[in-house]
């Protein structure tokens, strides 16, 4: 994995753009209250830490190992072969919207998405080769309620797989990314297998 060009730990170039560090705890309470209050107050399981060489339940990749965005799912009365609850994912173009859509398919319901919110971590563009991609995070705290994200879709910025979906809490952050990094910005709902398909082929 040395030579993978999107190991952040060997990139050469580190841009830091944005940090909340200091209110990054209080942010990921807020989040978490808003996703309870959004669903009832029902009880949802709240994040885990995807570090210690989990692989991705949607091709076996190592999580923490490459750049970009990770995931994981709740369902309600299913579970991952081989483990319970979340199925996890390094990527989210080519992981965990796969996955979801074709559960769903099955009729696994989920109980809540998490995905990287870049809007509460301390992120970093890495350039090699000219390529820029985005750091991966895999503590409890950067994850957020994937159906209240912004995604920044279609800029030059990649993911551990190449082209991604990036999200944001905070519509701003996202349309600021897109603005800066070219092009556009969704939210959860637009993304179904269809426009996924399109996508990942433009």
């Amino acid at each position: 994995m040395t030579n993978d060009p999107f190991d952040d730990s060997s990139s050469p170039t580190s841009l830091t753009r944005r940090s909340f560090a200091t209110s990054l705890s209080v942010t990921t309470l807020a989040a978490l209250a808003g996703c309870i209050g959004t669903r009832q107050s029902e009880t949802v399981p709240e994040p885990v830490d995807l570090s210690g060489g989990k692989e991705d339940d949607q091709g076996g990749m190592v999580i923490g190992l490459h750049a970009g965005p990770n995931g994981q799912i709740f369902y309600r009365d299913e579970t991952p072969e081989g483990r319970e609850n979340p199925a996890w994912f390094h990527t989210l173009s080519m992981g965990l919207f796969p996955y979801y859509f074709e559960h769903e398919q099955q009729g696994w319901t989920p109980e809540i998405i998490y995905v990287t919110d870049y809007s509460v971590v301390e992120y970093e563009l890495t350039e090699e080769d000219g390529r820029l991609s985005i750091s991966t995070h895999t503590e409890p705290e950067t994850f957020g309620d994937a159906e209240a994200m912004t995604y920044a879709v279609g800029s030059d910025v990649l993911g551990g797989m190449g082209k991604e979906l990036l999200p944001f809490s905070d519509a701003a952050d996202a349309e600021a990314f897109a603005s800066e990094h070219g092009g556009d910005t969704i939210e959860f709902d637009d993304i179904t297998p269809e426009w996924l398909n399109g996508y990942m082929r433009s």
